[in-house]
């Protein structure tokens, strides 16, 4: 069985081709995929019924995912849920709306999308890194998740605005799939979303981040550093090397020069583990002049036994990076209480 949310757009209009059929039925076939959410291929009524036939003898099939659990923000700006894909397994997903940039338009809308079930990088203080891993996500399974919710918007006559890999696992250990789901949701014969707005999040796979620069791409990168020295970095990640925050700088060096994209380096903030003025004043020195993004994002209740800092930690953390000319935000967690935020999520808990 092959799901056509698998094929990127040039690979549809292959198989039509080679089929007998003329190139114009692979947009027949396209549109309705990512416009009209189809569950089955007869419910692409304007292929012809010999087509639609030999599609599914041949083994073609549309994976939709099927919504098990949801549970909304009090807010009612943030959204996960629970999803059962096509091929039996499941994996959350979470849907994040902010205020519209002008009166009257469309918020803002975020989809945080998973890439495996699971994740094997251990970080300490993440649910999803706690869980350990199961397994990878196939590309049209990460499509999946992206439609599913489209679906939901088209409805509130809205729409999705940005995408983040920043759900469920690590995206450059399953970078094939990664990768291929994010060209089908970028191409203009696809799911058509603009490149800037989609953010891969890794946590520092050098060798797949300089894979992602060579793909001639215009995606932002977020690495998460969570340390400023290779020796608190690795009680955080256990899998670190032993020169993984050079190593990570690095990289986003080089992705930078690729790409002309700016990197930004996401830092968890722990109290009494990361968030000191030393080790502020340290992290200020590592990335002093190298015109990238700092995204502090003081650590989520249920990710492990660590603590948020008060307010005024945080504060004094961002003064000490700004005034030594470091580019930071605080991030603005959203879905915190519904175990939606970054680091929370996990399939036995929801809700």
């Amino acid at each position: 069985m092959t799901d056509l949310y698998r094929l990127l757009p040039e690979e549809v209009e292959k198989l039509v081709i080679d089929m007998g059929y003329d190139r114009y039925r692979a947009d027949q076939i396209l549109l309705p995929l990512y416009y009209k959410f189809p569950k089955d291929i007869n419910d692409i009524p304007q292929l012809p019924k010999k087509l639609r036939e030999e599609l599914t003898e041949a083994g073609y099939t549309i994976g939709s995912a099927k919504e098990t659990h949801r549970v909304v923000s009090e807010d009612g700006d943030t959204t996960k849920l629970l999803l059962e894909l096509s091929d039996g397994s499941s994996v959350e997903t979470v849907l994040m709306q902010y205020e519209p940039t002008k009166i009257g338009g469309h918020p803002r809308s975020t989809i945080c999308v998973s890439t495996q079930i699971g994740c094997a990088m251990g970080c300490v203080f993440c649910a999803t890194g706690q869980m350990g891993f199961e397994t990878n996500l196939k590309a049209e399974h990460i499509v999946s998740q992206v439609i599913h919710f489209a679906e939901i918007l088209e409805k509130r006559g809205e729409h999705v605005t940005n995408l983040v890999f920043m759900g469920m696992g690590e995206p450059m250990a399953n970078y094939d799939e990664m990768i291929r789901a994010v060209k089908i949701l970028t191409h203009d014969r696809g799911f058509g979303l603009g490149q800037r707005h989609i953010t891969i999040s890794t946590i520092g796979i050098a060798s797949g981040i300089e894979k992602l620069a060579e793909e001639n791409l215009q995606i932002g990168l977020a690495i998460s550093l969570h340390a400023p020295n290779n020796e608190l970095r690795k009680k955080l990640v256990p899998t670190a090397g032993s020169h993984s925050v050079e190593d990570i700088i690095e990289s986003g060096r080089k992705y930078f020069k690729k790409t002309g994209r700016r990197v930004t380096f996401e830092y968890a903030l722990m109290e009494g583990i990361n968030d000191s003025p030393e080790i502020a004043n340290e992290l200020a020195k590592l990335l002093r002049g190298n015109g990238s993004h700092v995204n502090i994002i003081p650590i989520n209740p249920t990710a492990g036994d660590f603590k948020r800092p008060s307010e005024k930690n945080v504060l004094e953390f961002e003064r000490i990076l700004r005034q030594s000319g470091v580019n930071c935000t605080v991030r603005v967690e959203k879905g915190t209480e519904i175990s939606a935020a970054c680091g929370q999520l996990r399939t036995d808990i929801i809700g």
